[in-house]
């Protein structure tokens, strides 16, 4: 495999993360996109928000090539966990375009640097900061792959929509009384294993 194919499948997971993060927040309302639904507070604008600056920080000030958006959640003094989710001023058009902004400011170190060029993690400790951009390349593919599924989550939980995008569900066939169904059987088979333990 040449470094070009393996920046080429390294971009189409990424890409692919991307844009099912996003698909989320379709037709959505901004209380829905913004409501927590976990005790920790998972919602899926704060997921977006968060895997903005994940991305500026492993693809762009790790390799030396800060982008210059202002991230003040990232800023010392900041808010715990200020990523996390979205203020009532910061508006959806806002992230999604900080994160559209983040992810051609990425591809573009990807496309500059060979995979093997090493960077400095700012945030990681001295003498442990070292990362290759294949490395950090992965570390965000799979960072992104996991707040996809925490988003596929929530979403499913506001109002039943699930999949990869609009054309690719990853699901079993079946309706609604199908699901209702196989769901009352996982139900009874935890109950019985309980019993049985």
């Amino acid at each position: 495999m040449t470094a070009t194919d393996a920046k080429t499948d390294l971009h189409f997971y990424l890409q692919s993360a991307r844009d099912a993060l996003l698909w989320k927040l379709e037709r959505l309302s901004e209380y829905d996109i913004r409501r927590p639904l976990t005790p920790t507070g998972t919602n899926l604008l704060g997921l977006v928000k968060h895997t903005a600056g994940v991305e500026l920080g492993y693809l762009g000030d790790t390799f030396g090539r800060p982008s210059g958006e202002p991230l003040p959640w990232l800023e010392d003094g900041a808010e715990v966990n200020a990523d996390m989710w979205a203020t009532a001023d910061e508006s959806r058009e806002d992230i999604v375009n900080l994160y559209r902004r983040a992810w051609a400011h990425a591809d573009a170190t990807l496309d500059a640097l060979a995979l093997d060029v090493v960077g400095r993690v700012p945030w990681w400790p001295d003498g442990k900061d070292e990362v290759t951009l294949h490395h950090a390349v992965v570390r965000v593919i799979a960072d992104t792959h996991r707040h996809a599924g925490h988003a596929d989550i929530v979403r499913e939980l506001i109002d039943g929509s699930v999949g990869m995008n609009e054309g690719n569900g990853s699901m079993a066939p079946g309706d609604s009384a199908w699901w209702e169904d196989h769901r009352s059987r996982l139900e009874r088979a935890a109950r019985d294993a309980d019993r049985d333990a």
